[in-house]
């Protein structure tokens, strides 16, 4: 094992419901815009669904891939490539070893298109219709393997699966992947691709859903005393990291650097959140510990804040908890409120949030919050953008998951 080394990013992708890259993306949300819109289908009449919006992909894939590797890719897949393929062209297509060069992009959920799809064509026209590339797009590692297969990344190619901690947890592997010396080069992320009634029926079963039918765009609304659960999303977002060496050394541009990563589990609930907040606190330190900064340091943390009732204010619980007075000069934001919840994308999408933060100074609003719940412990950016100070910035991405996993991600000024 060779001695830690700094990490730095640079290479952003993205494909989401506010854009359909990295910087679209990114203007929308300091625009604040909402990505969630009222779904174009039948699903509500054919299944009774009780929600009939989402924040669905803003640009078709179909619009930026042709059709032969379309179809060879669950949708989650191809949200992956597309993300993959800005963010490397974004880092100056690196010139790499195969060998040092990494992949490790998480999904929560996987090809649920495809497997559901693949159900029905056996249940309604037999086995002999199956697709022969069923298995590969159905897996889970289809999207990383995709990517590893394109950029020819051979030190490793990695899908971990955390729920809705998935791409923030891909992005902390990879940290390690280069301080390990296993890799120069790593491209991190997450997708997702879930907008399909199943796993809409089965969130609105759960009662986490927001039934907000009426408003779509001002359904999600972290931290408001109004909020009644969140809006599904999709999409993908992926960073190139680098060993700060390797970056200096082609003389690239560098947004930010990936300075800690904290983990824990809550071993409380299979869905809600330790009410204590001892697992999100416990990664959130681990974090801080790792990117050798303290508390006082924080400027501003991208909260995971979904818009449900208990988790929003468990996070902000324990941001106090961790923080003390010095969450008093925090600033919180909450860019679920305008892309809704991409879940295994969630948190790679907000690193890349952390990022452009760190790197422009700005801290993005948090839209939809007419009546700040009164328990909120932490000042939060409402509306408009806020700058961040001057010089060197640290900021925290949080990322939580069903099953208490908890993912903090410490993103610095390069």
């Amino acid at each position: 094992m060779t001695a830690a080394r700094d990490v730095v990013v640079t290479g952003l992708g993205a494909t989401t419901p506010l854009g359909g890259d990295a910087p679209s993306t990114w203007a929308a949300a300091l625009a604040g815009e909402s990505g969630a819109r009222t779904m174009d289908n039948d699903w509500a009449e054919r299944y009774e669904l009780p929600v009939t919006f989402a924040a669905t992909i803003k640009v078709a894939p179909s619009e930026v891939l042709p059709r032969p590797e379309i179809k060879r890719m669950d949708p989650s897949a191809q949200y992956a490539i597309i993300a993959a393929r800005e963010a490397w062209a974004d880092a100056g297509a690196p010139e790499v070893d195969g060998e040092r060069l990494g992949a490790v992009v998480s999904s929560g959920i996987g090809g649920i298109w495809t497997t559901l799809d693949g159900w029905d064509t056996l249940k309604e026209r037999g086995a002999r219709r199956m697709l022969p590339m069923t298995v590969p797009m159905l897996m889970p590692n289809s999207p990383v393997a995709y990517v590893s297969l394109e950029l020819g990344a051979r030190a490793g190619a990695h899908a971990l699966v955390s729920a809705c901690a998935s791409g923030a947890e891909a992005i902390g592997y990879a940290l390690d992947m280069i301080r390990t010396g296993r890799a120069d080069v790593v491209v991190a992320g997450g997708t997702e691709a879930t907008i399909h009634p199943m796993p809409i029926a089965a969130f609105a079963a759960s009662r986490t859903l927001s039934l907000r039918n009426d408003d779509p765009q001002r359904a999600s609304r972290p931290y408001d005393v109004d909020r009644d659960g969140f809006v599904i999303g999709e999409g993908a977002a992926v960073l190139v990291l680098e060993s700060a060496e390797h970056a200096a050394a082609r003389g690239t541009r560098v947004y930010a650097r990936i300075a800690g990563v904290g983990l824990s589990a809550d071993g409380y609930h299979i869905t809600s959140p330790d009410p204590e907040g001892r697992g999100q606190v416990a990664a959130m330190r681990r974090a801080l510990e790792d990117a050798e900064v303290t508390g006082a340091d924080v400027v501003h943390v991208n909260a995971h804040a979904t818009s449900t009732k208990v988790g929003d204010l468990t996070e902000t619980k324990s941001i106090r908890t961790l923080l003390g007075a010095d969450a008093d000069h925090v600033q919180l934001s909450a860019t679920k409120s305008m892309t809704g919840h991409l879940l295994g994308g969630a948190g790679a999408l907000e690193t890349l949030f952390a990022v452009k933060a760190v790197q422009e100074r700005l801290a993005p609003p948090t839209i939809n919050v007419d009546n700040p719940d009164p328990e909120l412990q932490v000042p939060l950016v409402r509306d408009t953008p806020e700058k961040l100070p001057d010089g060197d910035v640290v900021a925290v991405n949080n990322s939580f998951g069903f099953g208490g996993h908890n993912v903090a991600l410490v993103v610095a000024s390069a």
